[in-house]
């Protein structure tokens, strides 16, 4: 994967959900492998699950996000881009020290989905 972005760092980093951490109080929204707008990765939702499946997934991936974003040497890449929500995260890659990408890795270990805009969540299968 080739990374096009400003390299940012962060005095804290905290994930809010499975998909959303919090840089120096700023939202960033990780894309896995994928480019801005175009694909990424996708977590259940910690806040207002449909079901107790959603509900489950969605802590196990934001503990496991916080343990990967905790790694040492984490690299965060700025695309310059932001997302359309409300809160207008900024869209940036995370990269592991072994190269991996923090959302391909939460994909890998089935903790998370492809994303992409066509995209829509079903986690009470």
């Amino acid at each position: 994967m080739t990374i096009a972005g400003t390299l940012i760092t962060c005095a804290t980093l905290i994930a809010v959900d499975g998909d959303t951490a919090k840089c120096d109080g700023e939202n960033l929204r990780p894309m896995g492998d994928g480019a801005p707008h175009v694909s990424g990765f996708d977590t259940p939702e910690i806040r207002r699950p449909r079901c107790a499946q959603e509900a489950l997934l969605a802590a196990k991936a934001m503990a496991r996000f916080a343990e990967l974003i905790a790694t040492p040497n984490l690299r965060i890449y700025d695309s310059g881009e932001r997302d359309n929500t409300q809160t207008h995260r900024r869209l940036v890659w995370m990269i592991l020290p072994d190269g991996r990408s923090v959302g391909q890795t939460l994909i890998d270990e089935g903790l998370a989905v492809v994303w992409t805009p066509d995209y829509r969540a079903n986690w009470c299968k």
